[in-house]
Formats: structure tokens, sequence, C-alpha cells
């Protein structure tokens, strides 16, 4: 067996820039079609209930997919499913314009929107695993500005949505070209992906043990003597594995506290402030924009101090902003708490699939795991926020958001890595976890 030398300096710029496109562009898909909602309602003439039918068409997609996405980056490699999900979003947006532009037929626009969540799932699940062997190889962090990427693609493709809208381009033709995009630019940047270079390799039979050949560390031990490398017992494995669970858990707690925010600050800003609704989406981008930051930046932290330390600082972060938007004296005293909060929320969901994501041969199926579990925040907590928001105010309802924060903060020491995993970082990272 060979050793795999280090990739070049150039090589190591070009898969990080490559990785860093592939986040941006799964942002600007994704804000692609939710900028045209207005044009979708209108074209299909839809009530409100009828259009949160389609979105549900959405969810019910990226949750039947986010369960099978291990499965497929495990059999497939990041590089080839990040390929495969990107072409199946692009033909959902596809199939979503010609719904509404072509046939007017909500059916045909909810099948196109379910083929869009379909294909986000083992899009993300792959660019997460794709993240974790690029932090190995630059050994520094790197996952949280990825998803700042992933951030700045929602900020642009809302603009160029915004845009089209304003100029009356249909939606067929907007979401054709933006699918197009979407689906060629991902195809560029994975042929620059270097994670699929990593290869197992069965050890003779004196040795029993298999191994995987990381980039920059070389041959490292990754299963037990006579365990077989099969992606279906991967997948199954790790939700037996308890650091694995808990790791979901936390990031379920910093989610829901970035999707809440995502579903129900313009309406709390709107009710509980009497802000009207450019206010109210003002206060959106502001914690967007905080959330973005807070990703570009956190890896000096990470490095620095360590998951461990850096997501107890964000989770304590995030409750006192939340708690601060809460109960503001004033309009902009709640801005002050959504600059807060946004920053708190940044880090939990790009650290936890960090972590998932420690041993490069399980990567897939953990980070599989840690999605399904993290996702259901984003799927769930908005609709039961909202039916608690109907017995005590929209504003208020926010709260049972900062429970799951708190229980994210006590299982922030589950990030910390394992002992026999590769180095990120500094020393002072190589310590703390």
């Amino acid at each position: 067996m060979t050793a795999a030398s280090p990739p070049s300096i150039t090589a190591l710029k070009q898969w990080r820039n490559a990785v860093l496109l592939a986040y941006f562009m799964s942002g600007v898909g994704a804000a692609s079609w939710v900028g045209r909602i207005p044009a979708i309602r209108d074209g299909l003439s839809l009530t409100p209930a009828s259009i949160g039918g389609l979105l549900l068409c959405l969810s019910l997609g990226s949750f039947i997919s986010v369960s099978l996405s291990g499965l497929v980056v495990a059999r497939l490699g990041p590089r080839r499913a990040t390929v495969l999900g990107a072409t199946v979003m692009s033909t959902g947006l596809l199939l979503t314009g010609l719904g509404v532009s072509s046939f007017g037929n909500p059916i045909v626009t909810g099948a196109g929107l379910a083929v869009i969540g379909i294909g986000v799932s083992p899009w993300n699940t792959a660019s997460n695993v794709e993240g974790a062997s690029l932090e190995r190889a630059l050994e520094r962090h790197i996952m949280p500005r990825l998803h700042g990427a992933f951030s700045a693609g929602t900020v642009i493709g809302a603009a160029l949505s915004a845009l089209a809208a304003g100029l009356g381009v249909p939606v067929l033709w907007h979401f054709s070209l933006a699918g197009l995009a979407v689906a060629s630019l991902v195809y560029w940047a994975s042929r620059r992906f270097q994670s699929d270079k990593s290869e197992r390799v069965i050890a003779s039979s004196d040795r029993n043990i298999e191994l995987t050949r990381d980039p920059i560390t070389g041959p490292i031990p990754a299963v037990q003597p006579g365990q077989k490398l099969d992606a279906k017992s991967q997948v199954a494995a790790a939700w037996r594995e308890p650091r694995t669970i808990l790791i979901g858990v936390l990031v379920l707690g910093l989610a829901l506290a970035e999707g809440a925010a995502g579903d129900w600050v313009p309406l709390a800003l709107a009710d509980g402030y009497g802000q009207d609704n450019a206010i109210g989406a003002l206060g959106y981008g502001v914690f967007v924009t905080a959330m973005t930051i807070g990703r570009f930046s956190g890896t000096i932290f990470l490095d620095r101090w360590g998951r461990v330390v850096v997501l107890r600082v964000c989770a304590s972060t995030a409750a006192l902003g939340l708690v601060l938007f809460v109960f503001a004296p004033s309009p902009g005293w709640a801005f002050v708490g959504l600059v807060i909060w946004g920053l708190g929320s940044s880090l939990g969901f790009p650290v936890g699939m960090s972590a998932a994501a420690d041993d490069p041969v399980r990567a897939a199926a953990r980070v599989s795991v840690v999605s399904t579990i993290g996702y259901g925040a984003f799927l769930c907590g908005p609709p039961l926020l909202g039916l608690l928001a109907e017995h005590i105010g929209v504003l208020h309802s926010l709260l049972a958001v900062l429970v799951l924060i708190v229980v994210s903060f006590l299982l922030t020491s589950v990030t910390r890595r394992p002992e026999s995993g590769p180095p990120v970082g500094t020393g002072h990272e190589a310590r703390r976890g």
C-alpha cells in the first residue's frame, strides 16, 4: 500500500474554492423559488392554505430524502452525490416552473417542489462530508465559512428573484435559467473535489483491520477488525451511536433557534411590536446578516478555542439575544436582540456537521443521521410554534426555543474530537476539541 501524498497548496485552494462555490449555489437555488412564492400564488390563484400544502410537498421530499442521503453519499461518494443532488434540484426547479407557467397546475407544481426537496438533502449531506474532509486537509476549521457561503448565496438568490419579479420575468424562464446555472456550476466545482481520493483499504488478513487514506494523515484505523464497509450497515450503526445522536440533539436546538427566526421574526415584530411588514422583513434581514458574519468570522475562534468553548458561548449568546428580543422595551432594542441572537445561532449547525464527520469513513452515515435530526427542527419546529402562538402570542411562543438552546448548551462536550481523530486547527484546538 502506498501512502497518499498531501495535496499541493494550489490544489488545496482550488478545492476550498470549489466547495465554497457548491455551498453558495445551494443557497442561490434555495432562494430562487422562495423569492417567487408571490408569483406562484398569483399564477395558480392559490389561497394561503393551498400555499401551505405546496410547502408541505417540499418538506416531505426533504424529509424522505434526508433519511436516505447517507446511503447515497456512502455509495456514490461526495463528489457524485453533490452533482446528483444539484441535478435533481435543478430538475425540480424546471418542473415547478412548468407547473406554474405552462400547465397552471398545483399538482405539477407540488411535484416539482417535492423533487427540489429530494435533491437538496443528498447535496447538503455530501457537501458537509466534503467540507469535513477539506477541514482535515487544511488542518483548520472552515465549515462555518462554508455555511456562510450558503447564507450569502441565499441573499444573492433572493436579490435575483426580486429583480426577476420586478422585471416581470416568467417563473418558467427564471427557474430554468437558475436550474441551468446551479447544475452547471456545481458540476464544474465538483471536478475539483478531492475527498473521493481518500481510499478504503482492506489490509491483509494478518493485520485484519481496515484503513482509510486521508490526504494529510495517511492511513487511519477506521473500523473494528473484521467489520465490512457496507453503506447500509454504516447508517444503521450510526443511529445506535450515543455520540452521534447527542450531536443531532445539539444541532436540533441551535437549528431551531435559526429556523424559528426565519419563520416568525417578521410576524413577531409586526404583532409584538406593532411594526409594518417592511420592518418585519428588515428584521429577518438583520438576523441573517448577523448569522452570516458569525459564520465567516467563527473559524478564527474555533481554531483558537475549540468547538466546546465556542459552542457554549454561542448557545449562551443565542439565549441572551432571544430573551432580549422577546422582552425588549422598544423595537430598537428588539433589533439589538436580533443581532445577538443571529450571532449566537451561527455556528451550531456547521460545527455539529463537522463533529459528526470526524471519522472520514463513517462521515456520510453520521452526517446523514445528524442532518435528519437537525432538519427536523426546520420541518416540525415552526408549525409547533404556530400552535403555541395561538395561545400565548407569536412573540412569547419563541421562548419555547430557549428550552432547546439550554439543552444544546448542556450537550456541547459531545462535539469534542475523539482522541483517535485527526487534528484540526492549532494546538489549542487539538487540546480543547
